[in-house]
């Protein structure tokens, strides 16, 4: 299965560098960001695709979300476009992350960077890899944030110990922690499943440890498919990050989870 869903992963890269080439209009879609004719493209070719290679139900940024997921014990994870600010800026950080399910737990990763031809996939209890080079995590300062969190100030308390790089695409920054570019990265907000479920599952699988931004353990197929923020990477920088964020604290954005808190 892997061969065809990296297949999948590169064509949906292919149908993205399409339409930078060419040019585009950019949309927006209230408060999550900008879409273009490349997300929605690269969702109608996975979907296709990936559903023709296991018919289970499906998670994607670009389609209308359908409950009957819940009911399912495999299904798709999927963003065809994750990272769509650096692609309309032309900066090539951003990512085809394609994620499988079962029972709640990720069980196949694939993440394929389209502008370098990048592509790291992992499967569960198989290891982490890039082509034939198996992946490990690297113990470290190093830290991989996000540019509009670094601008808004979520990572001021990290500023004096940790070497803070601004990359875009939360699942790249994931599939880089996994190469072991740098120790570890996280987001004090909250994700969508699919931000996550793909590069979590590498990072594990590359040895380190990928969690919530409180240390607990992801879950996807969640009636609100969302997670509290991210916090990946080698064990010792993860635990040190760890205990960072429980000085200061999650972000406000966190605050959405109010709601499901109290019920």
């Amino acid at each position: 299965m892997i061969e065809r869903v990296i297949a999948a992963a590169e064509a949906a890269g292919r149908v993205i560098e399409e339409v930078q080439r060419r040019g585009f209009s950019v949309e927006q879609k209230g408060d999550q960001g900008p879409v273009t004719e490349a997300d929605r493209g690269a969702d109608a070719l996975l979907k296709d695709q990936l559903l023709s290679i296991e018919p289970c139900a499906w998670l994607s940024e670009e389609t209308a979300d359908d409950p009957v997921r819940l009911e399912a014990s495999r299904l798709w994870v999927v963003d065809p476009l994750d990272g769509t600010k650096e692609f309309v800026q032309g900066i090539p950080e951003y990512t085809v992350a394609i994620g499988l399910v079962e029972d709640g737990a990720a069980v196949l990763g694939v993440v394929h960077n389209p502008a370098t031809g990048d592509t790291v996939w992992a499967e569960r209890d198989r290891g982490a890899w890039r082509g034939a080079d198996r992946l490990g995590v690297r113990e470290g300062w190093g830290l991989l944030a996000s540019r509009s969190e670094i601008r808004r100030g979520e990572f001021a308390s990290f500023m004096d110990e940790w070497e803070i790089t601004h990359l875009g695409s939360i699942e790249y920054k994931l599939a880089r922690i996994a190469e072991g570019a740098a120790a570890v990265t996280l987001s004090r907000g909250p994700k969508w499943e699919w931000d996550v479920c793909a590069g979590a599952l590498i990072v594990e699988e590359a040895g380190g440890v990928a969690t919530d931004v409180f240390g607990n353990p992801l879950q996807y197929n969640q009636p609100f498919p969302k997670v509290r923020g991210v916090m990946a990477g080698a064990r010792e920088a993860w635990e040190r990050a760890l205990a960072e964020v429980g000085r200061m604290g999650a972000s406000e954005r966190m605050n959405e989870f109010a709601d499901l808190d109290r019920a």
